[in-house]
């Protein structure tokens, strides 16, 4: 890349990262539909809705033959976020999952292939330790010139094992308080959460501050909205539907079936 091809891609960052901090706090929840290679993120940055693009770290993983939970190369993650962001003309968020071992160095690189901001997990180690990762990824934004846009997730519900939930929703709030004074834009809480649950974290952490993930069994959209929540993500999730869909339909070829004439052609690349 030229110094004056670096010097735009740094100013697009520096530009979507004030947008994608603005959606987070809107009065309108963020909806991202999580996309996992350059094609599915075209098809979903072309929906009239769509006002930023997340990227799922599960899916990244499992496109390239991976288990989730960090087992893909770092670069080979990069490199495929490098591709979504040359695809689309928004804001881009990645799933960094916990840092690749160096969360200060892996939001660097993950801004010089066009990243305004990300989630990162705490895998529910120890507060300080876990806080500490938060900032560093915060200051390594901030050494790059950009604003960058954390959503720091934390795993008290999904690690929580056999612990009272509300523990575990104590946890979380105690947590997320602790990441938003590391400098973190926003907390992801994962899991199936109810209005009282939803309504308990909002007020514990704070409106428009929480990041909820719509699964079977979640609540809509709307309704978290109305509960004070800044975004809502749908995780591997798209990338299953799809692979449902294509799953049925090569039962229904493998059975001597047809392409459904409804099939939309993929002209965009």
């Amino acid at each position: 890349m030229s110094t004056s091809e670096h010097h735009r891609s740094r100013t697009r960052v520096v530009v979507d990262a004030q947008s994608l901090s603005e959606l987070y706090r809107a009065p309108e929840i963020l909806r991202v539909v999580n996309v996992w290679d350059a094609a599915s993120a075209r098809v979903v940055a072309e929906l009239p809705g769509t006002r930023a693009i997340a990227t799922a770290g599960h899916g990244i993983a499992a496109s390239h033959g991976y288990p989730d939970g960090e087992r893909i190369p770092l670069d080979l993650m990069l490199s495929t976020v490098e591709r979504i962001s040359a695809v689309v003309g928004l804001p881009v968020t990645a799933d960094l999952d916990g840092g690749f071992g160096d969360a200060g160095e892996t939001v660097r690189r993950a801004i010089g292939v066009g990243v305004c901001g990300a989630n990162i997990e705490d895998q529910l180690r120890p507060l300080a330790e876990s806080a500490e990762v938060m900032r560093t990824a915060v200051a390594a934004g901030r050494s790059e010139g950009v604003a960058f846009v954390l959503n720091a997730r934390t795993d008290a519900l999904v690690r929580g094992g056999d612990r009272p939930r509300a523990d575990s929703i104590a946890d979380a709030i105690e947590r997320g308080r602790a990441y938003l004074d590391a400098g973190a834009e926003c907390v992801f809480v994962p899991g199936v959460l109810d209005a009282a649950e939803t309504r308990t974290l909002v007020e514990g952490i704070g409106e428009r501050k929480v990041s909820v993930i719509g699964l079977p069994g979640a609540l809509a959209a709307a309704e978290y909205e109305a509960l004070g929540v800044a975004r809502i993500s749908y995780g591997p999730m798209p990338q299953n539907v799809a692979l449902t869909a294509l799953k049925r339909l090569g039962t229904s070829l493998l059975a001597d079936g047809t392409i459904p004439e409804d099939t939309e052609p993929l002209n965009n690349f």
